[in-house]
């Protein structure tokens, strides 16, 4: 394509993007042509070299504009396209389509890091047409010393994907995303950017366009062009069915889960939930496989591929399979609980009808849902006082400070933690260099203002929510305008609208197994063997292994408190300022079932195979700030029904109290490595009668007190100590 061509003759440049398109879907010859809006988005790129933001909805062919417009420019002799897209399966959907249509496509991300130095020659070599790097590679420090300089002055076109991920506004806020300011301030003049999304409403599509420079001023010469359509999508049949409880909701699921068409998604808002649910639906005889964060990557291209060849019914999925996953054939999705946002709804449920006439969409809400939210609530940006800190603690080192350095000296969690370094490294406060992070120096001011407002507008999402459930009116309709779509209108096909309704029938067998699957009490409590890095920064002479002599041995929970069995019956009574009281009966005969099959299984002191630690002497309690008479009270249960003494309670120290939780494992154990001893009459009762001891507290969350204190047991005689817990935070 020449020059005259490019500029002057966009007859030529409309009929050589629709042949690209062809080859995209594999059209023959006249059966595909670009839509008039994608048209003008590729004409604003390669003909006027503007800048694009385009806000249409899960499946316009977003990835269809930026794919011809790569194979025009670089007709033209531009650079190779970057595209900068958040997640794996959507990097792998990305590059098959790119195949189909001869253009040369790589990605560098976490996944294949022997790749990268082969891409890198590849790229200079002008060999590659489109580099798909994941946002977090931006801040990686070798990437943006020896990378992405070279990148960003060979770069034709720049495209965001999922760009909503820029803002703090939108549902999956990820700050390696801002790093593109900078990408964006060094791309020579003329260099095109197109930011894409499906899931925007006006305020995210202001910030997006503040965060990446596209403006949203009136379109001119040197305007950036917005690109806007409805979000309806045609295809899809919303609808709600609310059921009583957890093992209803997994009930249905088994009966009803071949009455859906096609294959799908089965979304849950946690992993434990993901691995419960498929575990159940499996054993209920139907083809599913989980799918979450914490799934292995060769694993998770599996299920991605068994699901696209319709090899398994679902996949049981956490938000980890979201954004680009393109089944054309998704003939439906269902969600076991409610996303936080109707934003994030939309999102998943957009998955599903792109290539059908018809997919259903249904939302099973459950009461824990709320209780999720408020877990999710409290990953926020952190309070003033802990940013401060951390600048403080940068600004007073001579060298940079790793984040496990860091958490000696900062109360946060390390995935709460590092979110807060790359905010303030894109803001200018904080730098990530090789070893760690170093302060600046440069001022930097607190937004409160902006973040107490992020957190009303998170608050009036989960109303929202709420009211989706409960709204009589067109679903489709609520969602459009919960996006700001002003052509919002009955859709004529969602629940409401029609007045089909899944019905809430489920067999009285299915009902029971799952009631038995939810009820089965249970999990392991792995013990901490390594104390955290950092530690003698803090001022503990602690490092290394924890020596086998003093540690726990692998102990039991009742359950998960993110699981929906046994954590939706404890939540209310964990939950901070949830009241004390005496252990009830069906807690209480349940811990007594995990106990029995503790003791009986590979390892158990009864089992005879002579591999397990041996029968506990006793019965040891933690002392507890929160719930001493639940603590106490379960050890008098376990006492009686297991003929065990209680040999006593490990005390807080003197002028030491409850330390209450702490976000991070330094921290936490700075707090409680000399809070507790053994008292005289404990420590008489087990030297008297050296042996292991049942060691028992309420919850389990980052595993130290049972640690700390399983220590201070071992010190004092005894042989092993076997942690027995109600509930673990994870």
């Amino acid at each position: 394509m020449s020059d005259t061509l490019r500029l002057t003759d966009r007859a030529a440049v409309r009929e050589r993007a629709d042949a690209v398109l062809r080859d995209l879907v594999s059209a023959p010859d006249g059966a595909a042509r670009l839509r008039d809006d994608q048209w003008r988005a590729i004409e604003a790129l390669v003909i006027d070299r503007r800048r694009a933001l385009v806000v249409q909805r899960t499946g316009w062919g977003k990835s269809a504009v930026y794919f011809v417009a790569t194979a025009l420019l670089r007709a033209c002799g531009a650079g190779p396209t970057v595209i900068v897209s958040p997640l794996l399966a959507l990097m792998r959907n990305q590059i098959d389509a790119a195949v189909r249509a001869g253009i040369r496509a790589r990605t560098i991300n976490s996944a294949n890091p022997e790749e990268w130095e082969q891409i890198q020659a590849e790229i200079k070599d002008g060999e590659v047409d489109v580099l798909l790097v994941s946002p977090e590679r931006l801040n990686a420090v070798d990437f943006r010393e020896q990378v992405l300089p070279a990148l960003t002055a060979s770069t034709g076109l720049l495209v965001v994907d999922e760009a909503h991920c820029v803002s703090d506004w939108g549902h999956d806020f990820r700050p390696d995303y801002r790093r593109l300011r900078t990408m964006l301030d060094d791309l020579a003049p003329g260099i095109p950017v197109l930011a894409t999304t499906a899931t925007a409403n006006a305020r995210v599509t202001a910030d997006i366009a503040d965060q990446l420079g596209t403006g949203l001023a009136p379109t001119g010469d040197a305007g950036a062009l917005v690109v806007r359509g409805p979000l309806d999508r045609e295809s899809l049949a919303l609808g709600v069915l609310a059921l009583p409880d957890p093992a209803h909701r997994l009930a249905w699921l088994a009966d009803h889960l071949n009455d859906l068409p096609g294959a799908g998604i089965i979304y849950t808002l946690t992993v434990a939930a993901a691995e419960e649910v498929t575990a159940f639906l499996r054993q209920r005889g139907h083809v599913v496989a989980s799918y979450s964060g914490r799934t292995e990557d060769a694993e998770r291209r599996s299920a991605e591929a068994d699901l696209l060849a319709n090899r398994v019914k679902a996949l049981v999925a956490t938000s980890a399979l979201g954004m680009g996953f393109d089944k054309p054939d998704l003939g439906f999705v269902v969600h076991l609980g409610s996303p936080q946002s109707p934003i994030a709804y939309y999102q998943q449920v957009g998955r599903a009808g792109r290539g059908v006439d018809r997919a259903e969409v249904l939302l099973l809400p459950g009461r824990e849902d709320e209780a999720i939210w408020r877990y999710f609530a409290s990953l926020a940006f952190p309070a003033e006082e802990q940013v401060r800190t951390t600048l403080d603690a940068l600004s007073g080192s001579d060298a940079p400070l790793s984040t496990p350095a860091l958490e000696a000296r900062v109360d946060l969690r390390r995935s709460r933690l590092e979110t807060m370094l790359k905010v303030l490294d894109v803001d200018g406060a904080v730098r990530r260099v090789r070893g760690g992070w170093t302060a600046t120096g440069q001022p930097w001011s607190y937004d409160a203002e902006r973040y107490a407002r992020v957190a009303r507008a998170r608050e009036a999402e989960q109303q929202a929510m709420r009211d989706y459930v409960a709204d009589a009116g067109c679903r489709m309709e609520f969602l459009r305008r919960q996006l700001d779509d002003d052509g919002a209108a009955p859709c004529g096909r969602c629940d409401n609208c029609t007045g089909e309704r899944r019905g809430p029938q489920v067999l009285a067998a299915t009902l029971e197994a799952a009631r038995s699957a939810l009820g089965r009490p249970g999990v392991e409590v792995e013990p901490r063997r390594m104390w955290p890095t950092g530690l003698p920064a803090a001022g503990i002479d602690l490092r290394g292994r924890i020596p086998v002599e003093e540690q726990a041995s692998v102990g039991r929970a009742l359950g998960r408190l993110s699981d929906i069995g046994w954590g939706s019956r404890l939540r209310p009574v964990l939950t901070p300022g949830a009241p004390d009281g005496p252990v009830t009966e069906p807690v209480a005969d349940a811990v007594v079932r995990v106990l029995a099959d503790w003791a009986q299984g590979p390892g158990g002191w009864a089992n005879g195979d002579g591999q397990g630690p041996g029968r506990p002497t006793g019965v040891v309690t933690v002392a507890s700030g929160r719930r001493p008479q639940l603590v106490e009270s379960l050890a008098g249960r376990i006492s009686a029904v297991g003929r065990l003494p209680v040999l006593g309670r490990v005390e807080y120290a003197p002028h030491r109290r409850d330390p209450g939780p702490r976000s991070n494992s330094a921290q936490r154990l700075r707090a409680l490595v000399d809070a507790f001893v053994i008292p005289p009459g404990l420590a008489a009762a087990l030297a008297a009668a050296p042996g292991p001891v049942l060691l028992v507290d309420d919850l389990a969350d980052t595993g130290w007190t049972l640690a700390v204190v399983s220590r201070l047991l071992r010190r004092a005689g005894a042989t092993a100590v076997l942690p027995l817990v109600l509930a673990v935070q994870g």
